[in-house]
């Protein structure tokens, strides 16, 4: 079993080890010490990449677990994990007690297996600080039902964890006093079998019943708010409905939508509109086609200045460029979009994932979808 252990402290400690499953007195422990700054991006995930490719590689390393998923800074990372995860031929789990936000959440939500817990959070906040829904969430965020993806995307709006299995987002619910022993029951299968594994995790599972508050019970608001045209529409619609009776739970949403960079929420909004008709190897192209752009200020430096007021200096006011939606030229949108040069292009081999788009598919939602938006 290979099994990979992220702990984000201040001085990040990454350990790896690799247990030969038929051969239980036989382990293999490479410890990397702290990472320097340099190891905390890019070079991190060309690691774990690296990692993934010998293990798929192996015959004695039929189980790969991962657990304590850590929040990734740059798309970069995050799609060079999507690439080497989405079309794995060894069973993956991903152990999620705490949380998986951003890019971080790309270990979890393609993997054959993510179990949750109550103290799991996940959340997409990356168009507030004039970023893009990235690491293949403009696919799999838009083939939510109805307009959620567009909600959550926009908003950054935090789901728990009996929300991630109600959406198909994640397939497990346990109870975090069970993980530990879950942790080792799968250890102890000396298995991959995909049978095996899911029965496994099925002994210590429960069903799900959400929150009569949660935001999945909201749907029919989201869908006749986010199913609007644009982001101004969206807005306005929003505020219309959070006038209307029951609906107070849509003031702190609104302002921190209303606090996000304009630029960010309309390239994130038609990101997540095209990926509804685009497949997961698309998605990962425009969005890595959106990252160089975004990165290079081609349009607009707002994802520096957002991280600086949200992450550096902590001063929550950011000054965006341009400062409203209205100032926001579409054709200059149109410019992050473009195709580069096809050697510039992100390759990426065209296989099966988990996450086939279908979310009516998934064994565990309990969330259907009636009529999908188009």
């Amino acid at each position: 079993m290979g099994e990979l252990c992220g702990e984000t402290d201040e001085n990040i400690l990454l350990k790896l080890e690799l247990k030969r499953l038929g051969s239980r007195s036989k382990h293999f422990k490479n410890v990397l010490g702290y990472m320097s700054p340099e190891f905390k991006t890019t070079s991190r995930f060309l690691w774990l990449a690296e990692y993934l490719e010998k293990w798929e590689k192996d015959d004695n390393a039929e189980l790969i677990i991962i657990k304590r998923i850590p929040v990734l800074r740059w798309s970069i990372e995050c799609i060079g994990f999507a690439i080497t995860s989405t079309p794995y031929k060894k069973t993956q789990v991903a152990l999620v007690h705490g949380i998986s936000m951003g890019g971080g959440a790309s270990l979890m939500v393609p993997l054959k297996f993510s179990v949750v817990t109550e103290k799991t959070v996940f959340s997409t906040p990356e168009a507030s600080i004039g970023f893009h829904t990235d690491c293949g969430f403009s696919y799999m965020l838009s083939h939510l039902p109805g307009h959620l993806g567009e909600y959550l995307a926009l908003t950054g709006a935090r789901l728990n964890g009996k929300e991630l299995v109600a959406s198909g987002l994640a397939t497990h619910f346990v109870p975090s006093e069970k993980m530990p022993e879950l942790e080792k029951h799968l250890i102890s299968l000396n298995s991959g079998d995909e049978n095996s594994v899911k029965s496994a995790i099925e002994e210590f599972s429960m069903d799900i019943q959400i929150d009569g508050e949660s935001v999945l019970n909201k749907q029919s608001t989201i869908d006749e708010c986010f199913s609007k045209d644009s982001v101004e529409e969206i807005i306005k619609s929003f505020e219309a409905e959070a006038s209307k009776e029951g609906n107070g739970w849509i003031g702190s949403v609104l302002k921190g939508l209303k606090r996000s960079s304009p630029t960010g929420l309309k390239i994130t909004l038609r990101s997540i509109r095209e990926g509804r008709n685009q497949t997961l190897p698309e998605c990962l192209k425009k969005e890595f086609r959106l990252t160089m752009n975004i990165l290079r200020t081609t349009i607009s430096g707002d994802v520096y200045e957002g991280i600086r007021a949200l992450t550096i200096d902590k001063d929550n006011a950011p000054k965006w460029d341009p400062p409203t939606l209205d100032k926001v030229n579409n054709e200059k949108v149109d410019l992050v979009f473009e195709p580069f040069k096809e050697d510039l292009e992100l390759h990426i081999p065209e296989k099966e994932c988990r996450w086939d788009g279908k979310h009516e598919n998934s064994a565990y939602a309990t969330l259907k979808v009636t009529d999908g938006p188009k």
